[in-house]
């Protein structure tokens, strides 16, 4: 095996890991809202996780395991991701603010304080700012 197809290899693990921790999140209450699906099948293409696999990983989110971000600027990188996704056509329905919620909560995101850091990374995604500004803003932000 290659270099190159290890490093894809271990990069599409990962990648069935997140997305299955956010299957997850979206079923704990037991209901998947058209909302939250739409939100899946979007980050699924994103992920590159295929049509077998997204099958799969919802009939058994635990089968993969979970790559939780240890430090907070990847917990703040994997919130960029997903707060890009869920808001890409700029329009972002109760249902999915939500979900964002309940995963940054997964992600290690503090539940008092969750709507701001919410709040302030729809705003940074709506400015279009890179993933370095938006990492540094919201390292740097006060309530």
């Amino acid at each position: 095996m290659s270099f190159s197809e290890l490093f894809d290899s271990e990069f599409k693990q990962r990648n069935k890991g997140h997305f299955s921790a956010i299957v997850r999140v979206a079923l704990a209450d037991g209901v998947v809202y058209p909302e939250e699906k739409e939100f899946l099948d979007k980050l699924a293409s994103r992920l590159e996780i295929t049509e077998s696999e997204y099958e799969e990983i919802l009939s058994d989110p635990l089968k993969y395991p979970i790559n939780p971000p240890y430090s907070y600027v990847q917990r703040l990188e994997r919130l960029y991701d997903l707060t890009r996704m869920v808001h890409v056509d700029h329009h972002l329905e109760d249902k999915q603010e939500v979900l964002l919620k309940k995963i940054s909560v997964a992600l290690g995101f503090t539940p008092s304080n969750v709507d701001y850091i919410i709040a302030k990374a729809l705003s940074l995604v709506d400015k279009k700012v890179d993933g370095d500004t938006f990492i540094y803003e919201m390292q740097h932000m006060h309530k």
